[in-house]
């Protein structure tokens, strides 16, 4: 079972400059809990997640954890997206992507060429769904 069996193509995806709300938006929208960060370059630069759209790094730390803040457009996704995530690639086995997700506890990986341009991205779920069908 290699990945790109299994990963989406139709990748929506999240500029640096692009706003935070607008970005929570696009992710509600589609139903996304990742969203690759695509640079200039169209090369990827990084990653932002549901989780860093909950309690971005911007905020700053408080006694009470139920901070009340405002998700707008001010706040850029390139401050609160993880930088340099880790990657597969197409032809890479599902397991490698099962490893990578476990050992750094991430839900998704994007698949990227040789020359970090985005291909794909590949969730837990269809990992979950590679290791059914082996199954079935």
């Amino acid at each position: 079972m290699i990945v790109k069996q299994y990963m989406s193509t139709d990748v929506v995806t999240a500029n640096l400059h692009d706003g935070l709300r607008q970005t929570f938006y696009r992710m509600r929208e589609h139903d996304f809990h990742h969203m690759p960060v695509i640079g200039e370059d169209e090369r990827l630069v990084g990653i932002i997640s549901d989780r860093d759209l909950r309690r971005p790094d911007w905020i700053d730390d408080e006694e009470n954890v139920a901070h009340y803040y405002l998700l707008d457009n001010a706040h850029k996704v390139d401050k609160s997206m993880t930088r340099d995530p880790f990657v597969v690639h197409a032809e890479d086995n599902i397991q490698k992507a099962v490893e990578l997700m476990m050992e750094h506890k991430c839900g998704a990986l994007p698949v990227v060429d040789d020359n970090r341009k985005l291909v794909g991205i590949i969730s837990s779920i269809d990992c979950l769904r590679a290791f059914h069908d082996q199954d079935v």
